[in-house]
């Protein structure tokens, strides 16, 4: 039976030359418990093209100093959190983080509302528990733990969706370096090389803000959204191509979706900003984040139809349909206001006639 093809691949197997071609030529001062040096890992992020010639691709696209700032962060003693509207790459840069810095980016703790402490802590296997007591094959360590022990970075996603009690479980970890296992009398303490990165975000429901006392642990890093249309262009379309080549969707390559991604990029960011980008006409604002990571998906979704249901060239009316469905999340609201968008711009810019037949139906 072949093997099967593995969805997402993790960061670390899907960039493992680039990697392994920094580590090569990475003559800096490397932190202890670190793959690369600080300046590789901006430069893994950034992009770059090395001494023999091998091109680093660009996962972040955006300000290098704001990567610089983030990976000072980690190598102080000090957790970095990551914060920024939905969208704005905050866990594509955790991910891609933890890969350059540990050459892991497996040991993840996700966030929810319904989260207990264990999984910021440890767990028991409760059939051991309950036949020998408390017991180091007992115990279940959660990601956090294991980081520790190994010297790596954890990341911890959606940390304002956590209880507000639960956050506060990781003060002992981030100011002491040490996790507490009192059932065993015993404590983990951190090896080097290990930290946490955090991710949060204020515009979902549900947020808890975080304590002052464990905000005092974080060096915090704001993600912001794509300076200029032209940015958040090259954005949408670099991800949206990556995701279909692993998806393997048969694109004809003479076809080029360059106009069409300009068109679903400029509705994003005038509804978004609640202007048009000439800042003529202002516009009401849908409920919807309509972040890039948002964009990407609607591409993705219109690219599907074309090859499956279509002659494989993205055309106004596959992204017609999917751009619908990203915008009005609130049929009151946002129904309104995307009512209006099309009326008002839509109907009346020169070259977009073709969407404006499709939408308006």
């Amino acid at each position: 039976m072949a093997k099967p093809t593995i969805l997402r691949p993790h960061a670390e197997t899907i960039y493992a030359s680039e990697l392994k071609a920094l580590g090569k030529q990475d003559k800096a001062p490397r932190p202890e418990g670190w793959k690369l040096s600080p300046r590789a890992v901006v430069d893994y992020l950034v992009g770059t093209t090395l001494e023999d010639g091998t091109e680093i691709s660009i996962k972040y696209f955006g300000n290098r100093r704001l990567i610089e700032v983030a990976v000072a962060s980690l190598v102080t003693d000090r957790a970095l959190l990551l914060v920024g509207i939905p969208g704005t790459a905050k866990t594509w840069v955790s991910e891609h983080l933890a890969a350059a810095i540990s050459g892991d980016s497996t040991l993840l703790v996700q966030g929810t509302a319904g989260m207990s402490e264990d999984a910021l802590r440890y767990g028991w296997n409760y059939a051991r528990l309950l036949s020998e007591g408390p017991s180091e094959a007992a115990l279940t360590p959660s990601p956090v733990m294991t980081a520790m022990q190994a010297g790596k970075l954890v990341r911890l996603e959606e940390l304002t969706r956590i209880p507000s009690d639960v956050q506060d479980a990781l003060i002992t970890i981030l100011s002491e370096k040490t996790l507490p296992v009192p059932e065993l009398n015993q404590e983990v303490q951190a090896r080097r090389g290990f930290n946490l990165i955090a991710t949060a975000n204020d515009r979902d429901k549900g947020v808890n803000e975080l304590s002052s006392a464990l905000r005092r642990r974080f060096n915090t890093v704001v993600m912001p959204l794509p300076a200029t249309l032209e940015d958040e262009v090259e954005i949408v379309a670099t991800r949206s191509r990556a995701t279909a080549e692993n998806l393997r969707l048969p694109i004809p390559a003479e076809h080029d979706p360059a106009g069409e991604i300009r068109r679903l990029v400029t509705i994003f960011r005038e509804l978004r900003s609640g202007k048009t980008e000439d800042g003529r006409t202002k516009l009401k604002i849908p409920s919807s984040t309509l972040s890039t990571a948002e964009a990407i998906s609607v591409l993705n979704q219109s690219r599907s139809l074309a090859v499956h249901f279509g002659n494989g060239e993205l055309s106004a009316e596959d992204l017609a349909v999917s751009l619908s469905g990203a915008i009005v999340k609130d049929p009151k609201q946002d129904e309104t206001a995307w009512r209006e968008y099309l009326d008002v711009v839509v109907r009346n810019r020169k070259g977009w006639e073709d969407l404006y037949e499709v939408l308006k139906s």
